[in-house]
């Protein structure tokens, strides 16, 4: 600061000492003839610094002139031939004024000093005196020698910054290092017996992010001190500097505050959350214990318990959700309810099918038409069930290919289960084969029945049987029924089945194709008596009744 800033300075202390006196009397005339209102002001603020404050009217309002009186002083130190001392008060019938010049820099009215609680010339004086400490103050700041200084401060704040963030860096490795030696091997997890409540590894998760959280609030204390200090430096950015610290520390003030006055709400908040996730637990241990078949429930199937634990889940959310809701912060407000509102009508909008197929799937599940593994036909989709999903099931088909089915369309659709029935009693695989009516159907049931016994994975039990179809036009229809009890090799078994009936077919001269005519034949197509029980087929015993038998 140079000599010259003592004087103004002086001046200052002498006019409001000089003022102390009669300060009390004029502000109490003061109020008494002004009303108890709060009267808007704004600071007079030249390179960052407030030099004071002015009020307003409603047509020339506070930040206005406040604005207007600091470029004035502005482009009066910008004037290298104007000096401070140029700066005089002109009293003009009554009206004191800051005169630089030509230029008036601003009128000193009897509210502001009414709004001090001063003498008009007074505050004058002390506005003055400001006003030619502030020309001063700009002019020096601006200086070659200052900068230069300014420059190399700033310079000597980055290595510091920079010395700063790397101890911060050191230090976190050196604690992880020492957390990991001696600590990391200790932390166990938290428990009641078996009942495991905390786990080690989120013991040791909080650690490293306490750990974290102070290396975050480490660099930034670092930031904010290093761009207060450089900002602060240069006239220029002086401004931002001196609001820097409301920007950081006015939402935090708020949100401390906000969240002081939430505390109570908090606090419950959080035990609804304890309660909760252990109640969740509990339903979790309980319906995998039915999965398991380590809890017997009658008249509940074990597949049922997953999907039942997933309702029962959601439940409990849901129910939860409501319960908290008004004690949650905020949720009062117009904007909560608008997201709110918002989501509502997104969801409904847009999920309606999502929860048309999860419902289905649910339903399909306690209808018990098929399970994981099943071999099924759903409409044109033929294959094994690989995954029940809530929205939909996933078949892979005998191609090795994989058919998405909607839950929602697999409830309008009809469902053939292929192993529902197969490890109990046996599916039925069946055939059919169009034979003539000249050869005996005797022969073609029992050829039918030789073939089936030869074809390996068919079962014994229940025995094979065949079924006369239908009389045709041109042939007879046979139908031979065979039990499996592996699904998934229906195919194959199909397969084997017409290989053996080739085979056996052939061995008796019994030709597999359908006739056809165009005109009748000479010859009926009839069977003789004695060939009625051509081989394979056996003749029952006289006893047993056989027409023609005495």
């Amino acid at each position: 600061m140079t000599k010259t800033t003592m004087v103004p300075l002086g001046v200052m202390l002498l006019v409001l000492t000089a003022t102390a006196s009669t300060a009390p009397a004029q502000a109490a005339a003061g109020a008494a003839g002004l009303p108890d209102v709060e009267v808007a002001t704004a600071p007079v603020e030249v390179d960052g610094r407030v030099l004071f404050s002015v009020r307003g009217v409603s047509a020339f309002p506070a930040e206005q002139r406040a604005e207007t009186i600091a470029n004035r002083i502005r482009r009066l130190a910008k004037k290298p031939s104007f000096r401070p001392e140029a700066l005089q008060l002109v009293d003009h019938d009554g009206i004191l004024g800051i005169m630089g010049g030509e230029l008036r820099v601003m009128v000193v009215h009897d509210s502001d000093a009414r709004l001090e609680g001063v003498a008009v010339r007074a505050l004058a004086e002390a506005y003055l005196a400001r006003t030619r400490q502030a020309i001063e103050d700009y002019r020096y700041e601006r200086s070659s020698k200052v900068l230069l200084r300014t420059a190399a401060s700033t310079l000597g704040a980055t290595v510091a910054l920079a010395t700063g963030l790397l101890l911060v860096s050191w230090v976190r490795r050196r604690l992880d290092a020492l957390l990991e030696a001696r600590v990391h091997s200790r932390v166990r997890s938290v428990g009641i017996s078996s009942f495991e409540i905390v786990r080690g590894e989120h013991v040791w998760s909080l650690l490293n992010g306490v750990l974290g959280t102070a290396r975050v609030v480490a660099v930034v204390v670092l930031l904010y001190l290093y761009l207060s200090f450089v900002l602060g430096a240069f006239p220029w950015t002086r401004w931002i500097a001196s609001r820097l610290g409301d920007w950081v520390v006015r939402p935090l003030r708020v949100m401390g505050h906000a969240t002081l006055a939430q505390i109570p709400n908090l606090i419950f908040l959080a035990v609804l959350l304890v309660v909760v996730r252990y109640l969740l637990r509990l339903l979790k241990l309980f319906f995998g214990a039915v999965a398991e078949g380590n809890v017997p429930l009658k008249s509940f199937d074990r597949d049922w318990a997953i999907p039942t634990y997933k309702i029962a889940r959601l439940a409990v959310i849901v129910f939860a959700l409501v319960v908290a809701y008004p004690y949650i912060p905020g949720s009062g407000s117009a904007a909560f309810k608008g997201v709110s509102l918002f989501i509502g009508v997104v969801f409904s909008l847009g999920s309606s099918s999502a929860i048309a197929n999860t419902i289905a799937g649910y339903a399909l599940i306690y209808r018990r038409a098929f399970k994981v593994g099943d071999r099924v036909r759903i409409g044109e989709a033929f294959g094994d069930v690989t995954e029940v999903r809530n929205m939909v099931t996933h078949l892979k088909t005998t191609k090795n290919e994989e058919v998405v089915i909607p839950n929602s369309e697999i409830l309008r659709q009809e469902v053939v289960n292929y192993s529902t029935f197969a490890g109990s009693r046996g599916l039925f695989l069946h055939t059919t084969v169009g034979i003539g009516y000249e050869t005996p159907w005797r022969q073609v049931e029992a050829m039918l029945l030789l073939a089936a016994g030869r074809t390996e994975g068919l079962l014994e039990q229940p025995p094979p049987f065949v079924l006369q179809k239908a009389l045709g036009d041109f042939c007879v229809t046979y139908e031979i029924n065979a039990a499996c009890n592996r699904p998934q090799e229906m195919n194959a078994l199909y397969t084997r089945l017409h290989r053996s009936i080739l085979d056996v077919f052939n061995e008796y001269g019994v030709q597999i194709m359908t006739p056809a005519y165009e005109g009748d034949t000479d010859k009926p197509k009839i069977v003789p008596r004695d060939q009625w029980f051509a081989a394979p087929a056996v003749a029952p015993a006289p006893d047993r009744g056989e027409p023609g038998k005495e």
